[in-house]
């Protein structure tokens, strides 16, 4: 009651924007996986793009697997742990919550339209739009960046950007990565990161606002109690 009010995990200044974002990047889903659906092979916009990234180097493939890792089980929950802590030791549970829900929601998101797809690569079963591994590190970058704007306190122009550069250049990263490996196509990469862009700061607000009505509950019951024990 006393306290300091709790940061929002998805400031202000940045809703509009993100929310712009999100809509534009919900309609390249949906686009993307009726384009696509029940497709096994490559798209003209595929083979443009597989084309700049094949020929890459033994060392550049020590590169992507090292970046596809980050969205392995293992990697994942590395990255998801060292930020919970980080968010706890610094006393901040809602951002907690937030690295938690972020990742876990845009993954899970991943598993749901995978099979609504129905796009294959390598065979029947390997589903692959949109993919997982672009998501998780989108997200993950994404809930980063909102932690850091919360903190810095920018504007509406600064922390938009803020926000959306690291998710850039992450969901670059690793869609290179999976394209590179021949785990995903291109436009598969492109529909995680998509997915992310939506997911992630949908979360974000609905972090802010379960946690503003549950503080709120808590704090209307002293005042409703005390009401009660004045009444003669």
């Amino acid at each position: 009651m006393t306290g300091r009010p709790a940061r929002a995990v998805l400031p202000p200044p940045v809703r509009a924007g993100l929310g712009v974002i999100a809509a534009l990047a919900a309609l390249v889903v949906v686009v993307l996986g009726v384009l696509y659906a029940g497709h096994g092979e490559p798209g003209r916009a595929d083979g443009w793009a597989q084309s700049a990234v094949d020929g890459a180097g033994p060392s550049w493939r020590d590169v992507a697997l090292a970046t596809d890792f980050l969205g392995e089980p293992i990697g994942a929950a590395t990255l998801v742990g060292g930020a919970v802590t980080g968010c706890l030791l610094l006393r901040r549970l809602r951002a907690a919550v937030l690295v938690v829900a972020g990742t876990g929601l845009t993954v899970g998101t991943t598993k749901i339209l995978k099979p609504l797809v129905g796009r294959t690569i390598h065979g029947e079963g390997n589903l692959s739009y949109p993919s997982g591994h672009t998501a998780f590190l989108t997200a993950f970058a994404l809930v980063v960046a909102l932690l850091a704007i919360g903190r810095l306190g920018l504007g509406r122009t600064a922390g938009t950007v803020l926000v959306f550069a690291p998710a850039l250049v992450a969901g670059a990263a690793m869609g290179w990565a999976q394209v590179a490996l021949g785990a995903h196509y291109p436009t598969d990469a492109l529909g995680g990161w998509c997915t992310a862009l939506v997911v992630t700061p949908a979360t974000a607000w609905l972090v802010d606002r379960t946690a503003e009505r549950t503080a709120g509950r808590k704090g209307a019951d002293p005042m409703a109690d005390a009401g009660r024990r004045e009444r003669p």
